[in-house]
């Protein structure tokens, strides 16, 4: 068949019972091949059953082509898109906002102990604010981890760090450094990379999966894994009283592995039963809920331990980069979030947890607290006491709040 001589007329004269057409061509087998000459002309009954025929196979590829669409767009529904947005949404504002009540307890404090009359800090409306917000904020991270995947709402804790770096210039009087403009520079991008690179997967976790992933192998020898560690980290912080940064901040991070897969399974949980489908019977709901409630925690306690032997700026960022790979780890293994996901999507989402990460280390680096200036008491005024110096040392002192053990003079008059 000739499909170039589409378009061209047709032999003139031609005649379909004939063994010749009239421009003296003989055609073999008119009964085998009717309608067609040898010269390449068709007939008007052939040409048209071909284009019939050439209009049914376009219709038939195009139909194939909108079945592939379809099963695509069930595979992967807009509706799970929508709802793992929202949860970004939901985990970005929630820690802003525990950054905004950070800065408003901070700030609480601080006229507290400008006031000439010191009066506890519970007493203060704003410090009340300031919790009342942090609750929320909490409340919101919680809620987050039922619309999104763990690999993607725990490194979104990065928006409390910039977003207390930016807003203590306004509540704090703060001096904005050009390290926070890069390190947010540099977080906003990771931040970006992470969201848009992050695994698309159904956000509705049913009781019967999460007793399905607790018994499956590869979280089994990641349990294993962690416990052997972190009884190996807890032998030397008991028995050999190493309280180093890194062995204090490995045990929270652990411990968070824990408590990011039961609050994922506990929100989508409650989230499904507030939908309808109840799961709030079924036993590993209150394991899950008494897990996160235990882990969280020893996890606080960790952590408090860690910030009252070392700087804020040296814990915040390890335990930022600890945390978030730990509690990505977890969700990769528990939740299989990355399962089928493509290899420049994951290596993309790696990156931008570096950024991230990156960028939180260069805003808490360097970066001076400055102490509260409390008046020092004078001997002078003390009963008693044969002393006109100092007895107790500046706040800058790691021995503030003791007497001075050097001075022999200090004698209590009978």
């Amino acid at each position: 068949m000739k499909w170039s001589n589409f378009g061209q007329d047709h032999c003139s004269g031609f005649d379909a019972t004939a063994l010749q057409c009239k421009e003296g061509n003989p055609i073999p087998s008119a009964s085998a091949r009717p309608g067609w000459c040898p010269c390449g002309s068709i007939s008007p009954e052939r040409e048209e059953a071909a284009v019939s025929l050439y209009q049914r196979v376009l219709i038939s590829a195009g139909t194939s082509v909108l079945r592939c669409a379809a099963m695509s767009h069930h595979t992967l529904p807009t509706g799970s898109s929508e709802t793992q947005l929202l949860g970004v949404l939901l985990a970005a504002a929630s820690n802003f906002l525990i950054s905004v009540s950070l800065n408003i307890q901070k700030c609480a404090h601080l006229r507290l102990v400008c006031q000439a009359e010191q009066k506890p800090y519970y007493t203060s409306k704003l410090w009340w604010c300031g919790i009342t917000l942090l609750g929320l904020g909490e409340v919101g991270n919680f809620t987050a981890y039922g619309f999104a995947p763990v690999t993607l709402v725990a490194p979104l804790g990065c928006v409390s760090v910039i977003g207390s770096a930016f807003i203590s210039v306004f509540f704090l009087k703060k001096t904005m450094r050009t390290a926070d403009i890069l390190g947010g520079a540099l977080t906003i991008t990771g931040t970006y990379l992470l969201v848009t690179f992050a695994p698309i997967v159904p956000q509705e976790i049913t009781a019967r999966q999460v007793q399905n992933y607790l018994v499956s192998w590869p979280f089994l020898v990641y349990s294993i894994l962690e416990i052997i560690i972190f009884c190996i980290l807890l032998y030397f912080y008991k028995r050999k009283a190493v309280k180093h940064i890194v062995v204090l901040l490995m045990m929270v991070a652990l411990l968070a592995s824990l408590t990011v897969i039961a609050v994922k399974a506990v929100s989508s949980m409650i989230a499904l039963s507030v939908k309808g489908k109840m799961q709030l019977t079924y036993s590993v709901f209150y394991v899950m809920s008494i897990l996160m409630a235990t882990s969280c925690a020893f996890q606080i306690k960790f952590l408090n331990q860690a910030m009252h032997l070392y700087e804020a700026t040296a814990v915040v960022p390890i335990n930022f980069v600890l945390s978030t790979s730990s509690a990505i780890i977890s969700g990769v293994i528990f939740y299989r979030e990355f399962q089928g996901a493509a290899l420049l999507s994951v290596f993309m989402f790696l990156f931008g947890c570096l950024l991230s990460s990156l960028g939180v280390i260069i805003i808490a680096r360097n970066k001076t607290e400055k102490h509260l200036q409390i008046p020092f008491i004078d001997c002078g005024h003390i009963p008693g006491q044969k002393l006109t110096g100092k007895i107790q040392p500046g706040s800058h002192s790691s021995c503030y709040g003791t007497l001075n053990k050097e001075d022999d003079s200090v004698r209590r008059q009978s």
